[in-house]
């Protein structure tokens, strides 16, 4: 018999960061990113099938994303004013049904190109409303202190699950057809919906009455353009992922095509990319840069580097080497950026202020794509992309003259997690932290978020 000197000591089968809300959200994006990828391509062989062209698949695509844009604000209000986990179950309803409509109209082969629209749009819808209350809600699930980590592992297991349905999409599209994709798609979305049911909000602080939903927006407004480094990132990223949607949409396959051998070049590039992004987030849960935005922003120069290479051009090898740089530079960013919002943005205002970043950072992407043939015609395909490169770097030099993301740095953080007990507690916890409170006396930093739109 052991007495209690001798007991063996047991390792915690997860780490002391990872709390219960962080594995339920962690799993159920997993299963939604494995689903949502592989109904991506089966979305474009679907209106291939029905008869559609090239033409119908962007207004498929255009569908989806246009709902995403208008609503993103109105978003990110609702989830600050309701529980965060119900607006997400919600969307994974939405999003459930939708899709499953969707497939069962592909199965039975009666898919019309206008039906798939109208669907798409309201997977788009669902979108918008879930991406803010997403972001609050992991935010609000971890402590200060190990933020940044768990955040890189969130997104390594974000980026690993969208390669892996990329992938197994593909297949499952040539093997069974795409009408079966989209419907995993919705069962997906079903078992993720559930998962995010048992979301604990216990520990979020309950909201105050607001003065309505305008009032809500405006409060979200002032909160985003109160902080210089927050709207400065913003408005950069608003440029740098309209030309990288340009880039990789028109430009990249177009250059894999006429220079180098068809689109398997091309297709491996992209998968480098998505090597990068697990390298990059591999990378951030070991390393806790000080100077976060600083660290964060210097990482966007290596963003432009894909442009260049399709610019001159680089042969296959030497595209596929600045699409993995690239991949890990935006997942150093985006750690960071999650990380610096954590850290500045009250509790009760993340998702007004996410659906601000969201908005902005994808604002410019339907223009910036629109533009891409006619710059091409005007200019040339090299110089249009040594000029999107270009732009990229001096959008980026500019922030770097912005005070805030020169200064500010790590703090030690006050939040506790949602629905457990903070490891470490501090006065003031849960309090709004002034954007002045993040200068120290030695050199800042801050953190960077998500996807080509900072998630690559």
């Amino acid at each position: 018999m052991n007495s209690p000197a001798t007991v063996p000591h047991r390792t915690p089968r997860r780490p002391e960061w990872a709390g219960r809300n962080y594995v339920l959200l962690t799993a159920a994006t997993i299963v939604t990113n494995l689903g949502t990828h592989g109904a991506l391509i089966a979305t474009t062989w679907a209106v291939f099938d029905s008869g559609g062209d090239a033409g119908d698949v962007g207004l498929v695509a255009m569908a989806r994303f246009l709902p995403l844009v208008l609503f993103l604000l109105i978003g990110g209000a609702v989830a600050d004013r309701v529980p965060r986990h119900r607006v997400m179950v919600a969307a994974n309803v939405l999003n459930c049904v939708s899709q499953a409509v969707f497939a069962a109209l592909v199965l039975a082969g009666s898919a019309q190109i206008w039906q798939m629209m109208v669907l798409t749009a309201l997977c788009g819808t669902g979108q918008a409303f879930f991406n803010p209350a997403a972001e609050g809600m992991l935010m609000a699930s971890v402590t200060g202190e190990q933020a940044s980590r768990a955040f890189a592992v969130y997104r390594m297991a974000m980026h690993g699950a969208s390669i892996g349905g990329a992938a197994l999409g593909g297949a499952l599209v040539a093997f069974v057809g795409p009408g079966w994709v989209l419907l995993i798609d919705a069962v997906a979305f079903a078992v993720a919906g559930g998962l995010r049911a048992f979301l604990d909000v216990g520990g979020i602080p309950e909201r105050a009455p607001g003065g309505g939903l305008f009032a809500d927006l405006r409060e979200g407004w002032h909160e985003f353009v109160g902080r210089p480094w927050l709207w400065s990132i913003v408005a950069q990223f608003s440029v740098v992922v309209g030309l990288i949607g340009a880039v990789e949409s028109v430009y990249g396959p177009l250059v894999a095509k006429a220079e180098l051998g068809g689109a398997r070049p091309w297709g491996v590039a992209l998968a480098a990319y998505g090597v990068g992004t697990l390298a990059g987030a591999f990378l951030m849960a070991r390393w806790k840069p000080r100077r976060l935005l600083f660290v964060g922003t210097l990482c966007v120069f290596p963003i432009a580097l894909p442009s260049a290479a399709l610019a001159v051009p680089l042969d296959a090898a030497g595209l596929t080497a600045a699409m993995f740089v690239s991949g890990v530079a935006i997942e150093v960013f985006g750690v960071s950026w999650m990380t610096t919002m954590h850290q500045e943005i009250p509790e009760e205002k993340l998702s007004r202020v996410s659906a601000y970043d969201w908005f902005g950072s994808t604002a410019l992407m339907p223009l910036t794509t629109a533009l891409a043939g006619p710059a091409e015609s005007a200019f040339g395909r090299s110089t249009a992309l040594w000029g999107a490169a270009g732009l990229m770097v001096l959008v980026t030099a500019l922030v770097l003259l912005v005070p805030d993301v020169r200064h500010m740095t790590r703090r030690p953080q006050v939040k506790a997690a949602a629905g457990r007990e903070p490891s470490v507690a501090a006065a003031g916890a849960g309090s709004a932290n002034p954007p002045t409170a993040a200068f120290l006396p030695a050199p800042p930093s801050a953190d960077a978020e998500g996807a080509v739109r900072r998630d690559g």
